[in-house]
């Protein structure tokens, strides 16, 4: 089943503010954001598309990408399934 997301992102520029998340960081290197691979691309290009939409801001230096408060929002999501499985938390599941 396709995700559909709710922001004009593509793939690539979704695993950028990925990794901001997974390096729980409001800044990355350029160095860093060149390193992240997707399988239909990465690197830089993808940050600088998220700069041109608002996403990231360019450090001072110039030398990284800082989030910006619509970034950190869309981070702040928690997604969950809309459906749940049926064996709840609780529950205790006995295999025969």
């Amino acid at each position: 089943m396709p995700i559909v997301l709710p922001y004009p992102l593509n793939a690539q520029e979704l695993r950028v503010l990925q990794e901001f998340r997974r390096l729980q960081t409001e800044t990355l290197p350029t160095a860093t954001i060149k390193a992240i691979k997707h399988p239909v691309g990465g690197g830089e290009a993808p940050a600088v598309a998220l700069a041109g939409k608002g996403w990231l801001t360019p450090t001072e230096m110039g030398d990284g990408f800082t989030l910006t408060q619509k970034a950190k929002d869309l981070l702040a999501i928690d997604p969950k399934p809309e459906v749940e499985s049926a064996a709840g938390d609780d529950e205790e599941v006995v295999i025969e």
